[in-house]
């Protein structure tokens, strides 16, 4: 398996990131705007704490809850109508929610808009990935797909920085209404490249599209320097042989086999729990009321917005780094890593905040920052990277976008509820809430190492093995020049030939 991905197929990967960065902005971007004084005065949240509380964990619940409709949502389109449409939609509705945001005159408004920003924002943090996945040859499909996550962070990072600079506005409209704005740009670039965009070749398969899908294929993972394309040819393949297979297979059961047969109910369930073990780490507790952190810690001024734009460029480059390591260190192992790292530093931060917290002690409280940014390093490197790449590979072709949003509901219902509950947890109990999250992600590593397979270097059609499942074709063994494929006079032309015909 020498081939590993062409600059075309690199091209759209990036291209699709505008579709994490899109998800990464407009989720992030709150986090400064609720530290935003022109924000806090519009809405009149300087007043009574018991409301501001109540409007601050409103604002991210109903975002929440958007992105779980719109996950579920996707998990039906994405497979009746193609990945490419369903990234459209996405991408335009989080346009029309981003800009409602802008203009918000009411809290009312802007919480009706904001959950119509998570609407979208839930169709394409499913459909990214999946996408992603379903181009990408095995040998670097955690490199590929892991840009999804790096994408999300840099869009954390960006959001980061712009809300430090608008904090200094004497404009006090602007210093919250820019910021928001922003978000409309990466998913108007999305659907601007969307023409260039191919759609999946896995997809066209199961419409009986084979001519369409081959041609993708050959163009993806096609090597100038062999004339057969013997890597496309058998990867083509063995897309063909699985696809066969699986849909008689999905035919025998329908949408009840989900949770009916085994192999797909374990799938399901693991997806759910990666993406809820990553949420329960405290991660985005940490982030979205991370000013108040902070300021616990003895930050005032604007310097809790500069930390907080600091801690998500760490986040960024972690992500980039456990992008280059999936495919080597493989994902098991990585996530455990991501897992056990932020249970250790999440409980150094408890330490030091129920120990430092209003007081004047600049050491404790400067060890409470580095274990802060010591958490979204194995965090970023460790969970946010893996667990897209992992949900996204272990479901077959037929039933990819249900699962994967079922997994992503995972990640919206756990926010939604640790993230609502947040403002008065904290107001109350304090630190003992980042307890919850210690215990818990103890469970989650016991249960990832004995629970869920290892996925590195498999084609997405050999995965099926790992859950009992049959593999018709394995890539080591085919040959597809002496077995024949489909389209067998097409795909076995010279590249001369094919390229005379037209295709």
């Amino acid at each position: 398996m020498a081939r590993t991905y062409t600059a075309y197929n690199l091209r759209i990967i990036l291209v699709l990131t505008l579709g994490s960065l899109t998800f990464g902005y407009a989720y992030s971007v709150i986090s400064n705007t609720l530290g935003q004084p022109g924000f806090i005065q519009k809405f009149g949240l300087d007043g009574s704490t018991s409301y501001a509380n109540a409007i601050t964990g409103s604002v991210n619940g109903v975002f929440a809850a958007g992105g779980t409709f719109g996950a579920l949502l996707t998990g039906w389109m994405c497979e009746a109508r193609g990945r490419k449409e369903t990234m459209r939609l996405g991408a335009l509705i989080t346009v029309v929610g981003s800009a409602l945001q802008t203009g918000s005159v009411d809290i009312a408004m802007f919480l009706v808009s904001r959950g119509i920003t998570g609407f979208g924002i839930g169709m394409l943090v499913v459909l990214i990935p999946i996408y992603q996945a379903e181009i990408s040859p095995p040998n670097a499909r955690g490199w590929l797909v892991g840009q999804h996550g790096s994408w999300i962070v840099s869009g954390y990072a960006i959001a980061g920085w712009v809300g430090v600079g608008t904090y200094y506005s004497s404009n006090l409209s602007f210093q919250w209404r820019f910021p928001i704005s922003i978000s409309c740009l990466p998913p108007l670039g999305l659907l601007a490249c969307s023409p260039w965009v191919p759609e999946s070749p896995r997809w066209l398969l199961t419409r009986d599209r084979v001519e369409d899908a081959w041609n993708i294929v050959r163009r993806l993972h096609g090597d100038p320097n062999d004339e057969e394309d013997t890597f496309a040819r058998n990867e083509f393949y063995q897309m063909v042989q699985q696809v066969q297979v699986d849909s008689s297979a999905w035919a025998q059961t329908g949408n009840k086999g989900l949770f009916t047969k085994p192999s797909y109910r374990k799938r399901m369930w693991m997806g759910f729990f990666i993406q809820y073990s990553a949420q329960t780490t405290g991660a985005m507790v940490i982030y979205l009321y991370m000013v108040q952190l902070y300021q616990n810690l003895g930050e005032t001024g604007g310097i809790p917005l500069i930390l907080g734009a600091a801690y998500v460029t760490v986040a960024a480059m972690s992500n980039f780094l456990g992008a280059y390591l999936l495919d080597k260190v493989g994902r098991k192992p990585l996530l455990a890593t991501g897992l056990t790292g932020c249970m250790i530093c999440l409980s150094l931060v408890t330490a030091m905040v129920a120990r430092f917290a209003g007081t004047t002690n600049k050491a404790g409280n400067g060890m409470g920052v580095f274990f802060v940014f010591s958490f979204i390093a194995f965090y970023g490197g460790g969970i946010d990277v893996v667990s897209y790449v992992y949900c996204s590979e272990i479901f077959p072709t037929h039933i990819r976008s249900q699962g994967m949003a079922w997994a992503i509901v995972g990640t919206f219902l756990s926010t939604l509820v640790y993230v609502e509950a947040a403002p008065t947890a904290l107001a109350n109990i304090q630190w003992r809430y980042y307890l919850v999250f210690i215990c818990l992600t103890l469970v989650n590593i016991i249960i990832l190492w004995f629970w869920c397979p290892e996925t590195k270097n498999l084609s997405l059609e050999e995965i099926n093995e790992r859950f009992g499942d049959e593999v018709v074709v394995h890539l080591a063994d085919v040959n597809a020049k002496h077995e024949g494929i489909p389209l067998e006079q097409f795909t076995g032309m010279p590249r001369e030939q094919r390229e005379s015909s037209g295709k």
